[in-house]
């Protein structure tokens, strides 16, 4: 598996699993896009990456705009999209929700791959590339004090197949990652008693980490994986298998 000579733009590639999967691509030969909207991160990773970096509200269509042309003004070219930037956002009862932050996790997680892939596939078109775009295990079921979230990652999910669909005659692949529960940022400050709880609902009786779903990302974007357009892959420890 090698992606020598190919340029990727990763999301939210300063931490978590963007940060793994934007080292493993960079590891294998990429010219990898750091975006992100901590833009100090992002730049210490990029350097030490030797790729490139740009602070991207990834919310915002003209950042996603932008992101692309810088990408294509860096480099020349683009072959390979990971659409993983996400927040975790507001959970509790439905009737007692914020709306604004329900409105800016919707933009964050959902608006932002729509974005993204409006922006990356004219370009992707020329190389004959690939996107993963990252989902979750709430893209396939639901929690209930998640219903945001839920809704984004299902949406994502759709997304993703339908667009997979309708460039798989182009030669250019699309599917989505279906991450459990991973030890990233986004569960910092989780308490014990919680952590207990979301790990027993994993039967591997673990939480997962971002380099084992960077490796999942990895092969879907490279040519090992082919024929596989419009799938979506599982990583959760059979989270969802019971």
């Amino acid at each position: 598996m090698t992606f020598e000579n190919k340029v990727a733009i990763v999301t939210g590639g300063a931490s978590g699993i963007g940060l793994a999967i934007a080292t493993t691509l960079a590891s294998k030969g990429a010219k990898v896009v750091v975006a992100d909207f901590n833009i100090d991160q992002a730049a210490k990773v990029a350097a030490e990456l030797g790729g490139a970096s740009i602070k991207v509200d990834v919310g915002n269509p003209a950042d996603s705009k932008a992101m692309v042309e810088f990408a294509i003004k860096t480099y020349g070219r683009l072959d390979h999209a990971v659409n993983n930037a996400g927040i975790s956002g507001p959970m509790g009862d439905l009737a007692d929700m914020d709306i604004d932050g329900y409105r800016r996790l919707i933009a964050v997680n959902q608006d932002s791959v729509f974005y993204a892939m409006k922006y990356e596939i004219p370009e992707i078109l020329k190389t004959k590339g690939s996107i993963v775009n990252t989902s979750s295990i709430l893209g396939l079921v639901a929690e209930a004090q998640y219903l945001p979230y839920t809704a984004a990652k299902h949406a994502v999910a759709g997304m993703t197949k339908a667009a997979a669909a309708l460039y798989a005659p182009q030669g250019i692949r699309i599917n989505s990652v279906h991450p459990g529960y991973i030890t990233t940022p986004l569960l910092d400050g989780v308490d014990d008693q919680v952590m207990s709880k979301t790990i027993s609902l994993h039967p591997m009786g673990r939480l997962g980490t971002a380099q084992e779903v960077a490796n999942v990302m990895a092969f879907l974007l490279s040519d090992e994986a082919s024929f596989v357009t419009g799938s979506q892959y599982v990583v959760d420890g059979a989270y969802t298998a019971v």
